[in-house]
């Protein structure tokens, strides 16, 4: 039986050694109980590493950088104050190959902090809110400690515990974290409205995150039989399967599932998948699987991304010298569409942020998807399909979708270049 933490002062002194690296659930899959507690009790472990996902909460914070060293794949959410901070460092890498830096321990995770449902009738705690790459780190840490929390939605998944997997584990009865639901403005919904006209009844979705790919779904209202694969479950998920629009029912794998790594929402959208047989949680490994995704029709990739030049070359990564974005998954679904058939491979962005241009004749950043692997750029001037264009054409159909009022401007700048 595993080591019983008191949930008001959890001691995790013999359980995290110095030098550790620690790894936990993102977003709303974080274990507060446990986070909070490492971090205060940071001194005693003299220095440790923490590697980060999403944090949607205030539990590190750069003073922690005093003993702490953090690690994250991305600049999403609070670790932006990390980012401005100077104490984040950044992982550059395919969210495709975290399975296999943790399993090779590439990137080693000694210890991993899971926030897990109650048991059902069979005794099986799930993995709640993530499953993702928490998997290849529950085979690979030498430490597993877990907060069961009373109102953590049992989630349907690929993989579930028993105490027996546990070292240690705390008791709680606290709401999990939720995901802001970020209001489409109205260059948002010209940008759903363009892609909403693309997609055909039977089509099967990924969706990234933000108000775009929200605003994308609430355009879809009346479509039929729309099938899920993708990397984040959200609300906007949740609501078409309520309406009957989301059915799964003619994907050739999956059939009646809808499948995510990890749920991103509300609590409506916890509330919607406890117990709910029709949504199922896998790993980074079969989520972003190129063969799996290449064996969906009319799979429908949607991502952002920080800006993109008059070639199809993407940063979702850098803006304004800061890093706000991540490699993430977004390279791993666009080639996967770009193999399904029938599939398309997009990138939303609003042509202009404020002043500044989102289509550009130079990225301001790195290329975090090449323009070998560009496919549809949509703003909310319209549709450039890159598919099979010349560097020339691509520039035409880039200007006609960037801002008026810089289109000129874009030209001469790319032409003096």
């Amino acid at each position: 039986m595993p080591q019983l933490l008191d949930a008001q002062n959890p001691d995790l002194g013999g359980l995290i050694r110095p030098g550790d690296t620690v790894l936990w659930g993102q977003a709303n899959a974080e274990p507060l109980p446990l986070t909070r507690a490492l971090m205060a009790q940071r001194a005693r472990f003299e220095r440790i590493r923490v590697m980060l996902g999403i944090n949607h909460s205030d539990t590190c914070r750069p003073e922690h950088a005093d003993h702490v060293g953090f690690l994250a794949y991305c600049g999403a959410g609070a670790n932006r104050e990390l980012v401005r901070a100077g104490v984040l460092d950044i992982l550059p890498c395919h969210y495709s190959q975290l399975p296999g830096l943790m399993r090779s321990r590439a990137l080693p995770i000694d210890v991993l902090l899971l926030q897990l449902s109650p048991p059902d009738e069979q005794g099986r705690l799930s993995l709640s809110l993530a499953h993702e790459y928490l998997l290849p780190a529950l085979d690979s840490a030498r430490v597993v400690i877990a907060e069961v929390n009373r109102q953590a939605p049992w989630v349907q998944g690929e993989r579930y515990l028993t105490l027996d997997d546990l070292d240690a584990v705390l008791y709680s009865d606290r709401p999990p974290l939720e995901s802001a639901v970020a209001e489409p403005r109205p260059a948002d919904r010209l940008i759903a409205g363009h892609i909403a006209g693309l997609i055909e009844d039977g089509a099967t979705l990924q969706l990234g995150i933000g108000a775009i790919p929200d605003a994308v779904l609430g355009a879809l209202t009346d479509r039929r039989d729309l099938g899920i694969h993708s990397g984040s479950l959200g609300d906007g998920v949740a609501q078409l399967m309520q309406r009957g629009v989301v059915t799964n029912r003619l994907k050739p794998v999956d059939r009646g599932l809808t499948v995510g790594g990890v749920l991103l929402g509300s609590q409506a959208l916890h509330a919607f998948a406890h117990r709910n047989p029709a949504i199922s949680l896998r790993s980074t490994r079969y989520t972003h699987d190129p063969d799996v995704l290449a064996s969906l029709e009319r799979f429908v990739a949607i991502n952002s991304a920080v800006e993109v030049d008059l070639t199809g070359q993407i940063n979702s990564e850098v803006a304004g010298g800061r890093y706000i974005g991540a490699v993430g998954g977004a390279l791993d679904f666009l080639r996967g569409a770009g193999r399904s058939r029938g599939g398309l491979p997009i990138v939303a962005l609003p042509a202009r942020a404020g002043t500044n241009d989102r289509i550009v004749a130079r990225l301001g950043g790195p290329v975090t998807v090449p323009r070998s692997d560009a496919g549809l750029v949509v703003t909310e001037y319209g549709v450039a399909d890159l598919r099979g264009l010349s560097l020339k054409q691509r520039v035409q159909r880039m200007l006609d979708i960037a801002h008026p009022d810089s289109r000129a401007h874009l030209e001469a700048a790319f032409a003096a270049g």
